[in-house]
């Protein structure tokens, strides 16, 4: 099922859209925190996205061109704001496409329809993990955090993305140990620590403090 994530202050209009949305088979997440707009798309992961120009805090052009930086997922503004400088301006930021309002809900659904299969028919779909801010973006190995981005070495993309995965839960050294090196007949354990302890190194620079939790004697967990 395609997930879709409305960003729009209109509750009474994400409201009918979500309504509508649901009845062509889309999962739906309307926007509550417009402080935290990164963080919950990040969490629910939607393929597809509606986003209104006039927004509390900062304008959908800034969270356009944020979400941008980490991912290609499509992004349809709706607006009342339709003259050319707001349908340029939109376009440069990232978007896919522009839809005036008022709209028709089923001409707004065939559009949508349309964009999901043009651009997940013959693609795979990019998952992005996040956690304090930092998204970590698996189609290139890379983490985003307060507009920098680092590449991650092979291990180090590894280690996060499995405790990443498993946000809140205590990872073993053993689990970690296979994951990374599932060929090996045996690897020192002090092998994952020099890993794991570049990695933390790496976080910290990043001002990702205590990113990493060590459970001594058992494994490693990032807190929820």
């Amino acid at each position: 099922m395609y997930r879709l994530l409305i960003i729009e202050d209109d509750q009474g209009i994400a409201e009918a859209i979500k309504k509508q949305a649901e009845s062509w088979q889309l999962q739906v997440c309307i926007i509550n925190n417009f402080r935290n707009i990164i963080g919950e798309f990040a969490e629910f992961d939607p393929h597809i996205i509606l986003i209104d120009i006039t927004l509390p805090f900062f304008d959908g052009y800034h969270w356009c061109n944020e979400i941008r930086k980490v991912s290609k997922v499509p992004i349809i503004f709706i607006s009342s704001s339709t003259d050319n400088m707001n349908i340029v301006m939109a376009m440069n930021m990232g978007a896919d496409d522009f839809i005036a309002k008022p709209f028709d809900q089923n001409v707004l659904m065939a559009k949508i329809q349309a964009m999901l299969r043009r651009t997940y028919e013959f693609s795979n779909i990019i998952p992005i993990l996040e956690h304090r801010g930092a998204l970590l973006n698996t189609a290139d190995s890379t983490l985003t955090y307060q507009n920098d981005k680092i590449s991650l070495s092979k291990n180090e993309f590894r280690i996060l993305t499995l405790l990443m995965e498993n946000k809140g839960k205590v990872v073993s050294r053993e689990k970690l140990i296979e994951y990374l090196w599932e060929s090996e007949s045996f690897i020192d354990e002090n092998t994952l620590s020099v890993n794991v302890n570049r990695l933390r190194k790496r976080l910290d620079s990043a001002g990702l403090k205590n990113f990493i939790t060590t459970k001594f004697g058992v494994g490693y967990i990032i807190e929820n």
